[in-house]
């Protein structure tokens, strides 16, 4: 099937479309269990999506197959972008990926395959990580789950584990909702071209984290995570980073009200300086249910330790190690590093599967002396001043779940620049336009 059609089948209406069980999609793909499609009768009036999630290779289900895919189209067009420091100050881009996956079970052997295709259109300043990859091997594992007891299991997982792209292993250990992973990985490097991805040889993660559900609507999670990287850089210096993080983790939901409150500490050793840093992030949102477009009231409050003093021997810039790419919305030009910020939203519920989220984000830094980085890490700005407000941003975003498979959005973001910008450097407030389509089952 070409592609303008396949765009057109999944706009179209499917008359069984509700009748089908409701399996919830995941960034982590092969988090779905499409099984419960195992008893249900096929019709002709099935989505033309169905046959992909449940293809049962032997007559009594014990070996199937599911297939799936992500196809997006993302447009970006920037004003004043690194508030005009940036090597493209205004551009604008297109982004376009594919990343179908297939995943294959035979009892209590599973293999699940993702690949990606990446590419770019348009970057002022030339295509980098983010921005285009080629063809490469998104994710790649082989997964056995071995009964223990009743409702207990063990799974062990090889190979890229998680769509960030890390090369390593996981063991999993569950028990009623209990579950301890033990994981070591190391990050992926993606290159331009189609299968040039490389395991990185300066940074690995290992660690532990625990889930225990301490009563109905309420969860605790435990971790422990031990990171290096042999090319670290603060405004301190640059040198070997070994840091250890212990955090722990409180979320649920409960009468309208949804929280998830975590706390961070640590510890380690940057070239011959003690790490000494710490995190506090919440997030608490109150849903509306019963008042017209029922809307979402949401509060979040993060603080991210900084540096205190770059000449001594300590470094107290907290380190989040892999943050998600747009960490504080569709425009993120700063990510949690040594940082406090606000950011009240309110999202109404339009109908037809319209929803509209309206934002605000003020941001100053944790500590006068130390600088101010990006999502990835790298130091945007020095802190030669004592101005610690760094600037406002407001944000609002239309989206359009059309159906089953397809969606749209559309988002609009500035950012004004506070004090601390305005005496380190340009100062230009940031515009930023998006608009996305994408087909996914």
């Amino acid at each position: 099937m070409r592609w303008p059609a396949l765009l057109l089948a999944a706009m179209l209406p499917g008359a069984a479309a509700a009748e089908m069980p409701n399996v919830a999609q995941s960034n982590w793909r092969y988090d779905e269990d499409w099984t419960v499609l195992r008893h249900l009768p096929e019709s002709e009036d099935d989505p033309w999506w169905r046959a992909a999630k449940y293809q049962p290779l032997r007559a009594d289900g014990s070996v199937y197959a599911s297939f799936g895919l992500e196809a997006r189209a993302r447009y970006e067009g920037f004003r004043g972008n690194v508030w005009g420091g940036g090597d493209a100050p205004d551009d604008a881009y297109l982004w376009l990926r594919a990343i179908p996956h297939m995943d294959v079970h035979a009892g209590a052997l599973r293999a699940f395959v993702q690949p990606i295709l990446a590419t770019a259109r348009g970057v002022g300043a030339g295509d980098g990580p983010a921005d285009a990859t080629g063809i490469d091997m998104l994710q790649a594992f082989a997964d056995l789950d071995l009964p223990l007891g009743t409702d207990t299991h063990v799974a062990a997982r090889g190979g890229p584990n998680v769509p960030q792209a890390f090369d390593g292993a996981r063991l999993s250990l569950g028990h009623r909702g209990f579950q301890v992973d033990l994981i070591g990985v190391k990050p992926v490097a993606p290159g331009p071209d189609d299968f040039d991805d490389r395991t990185s040889s300066t940074k690995r993660l290992r660690g532990i984290y625990t889930t225990v559900p301490v009563a109905e609507g309420l969860g605790v999670d435990a971790y422990w995570l031990d990171y290096r990287n042999e090319a670290a850089r603060f405004a301190q210096a640059i040198g070997m980073e070994t840091r250890r993080t212990y955090g722990l983790r409180i979320f649920g939901e409960r009468g309208g009200w949804a929280w998830n409150w975590e706390a961070m500490l640590q510890r380690g050793h940057f070239g011959t300086a003690r790490i000494r840093a710490w995190s506090l992030a919440t997030e608490t949102a109150h849903r509306f249910g019963d008042a017209p477009l029922k809307p979402r009231l949401r509060l979040r409050a993060n603080i991210a330790s900084g540096d205190d003093d770059p000449a001594d021997t300590r470094l107290g810039t907290f380190n989040p190690m892999f943050p998600k790419g747009k960490y504080f919305g569709e425009l993120s030009p700063i990510g949690p590093y040594n940082i406090a910020n606000i950011h009240p939203s309110v999202d109404f519920d339009l109908g037809g599967g319209v929803s509209f989220d309206l934002a605000g984000v003020a941001y100053w830094r944790a500590s006068r002396r130390d600088g101010v980085y990006d999502v990835p890490g790298q130091l945007l700005r020095t802190g030669e001043t004592n101005a610690r407000f760094i600037g406002a941003q407001t944000e609002a975003v239309l989206g359009w779940q059309v159906n089953d498979v397809l969606s749209a959005g559309l988002s609009a973001s500035l950012f004004l620049p506070g004090g601390f910008i305005r005496e380190t450097g340009p100062a230009r407030t940031i515009g930023m336009v998006g608009s996305e389509v994408m087909l996914r089952f």
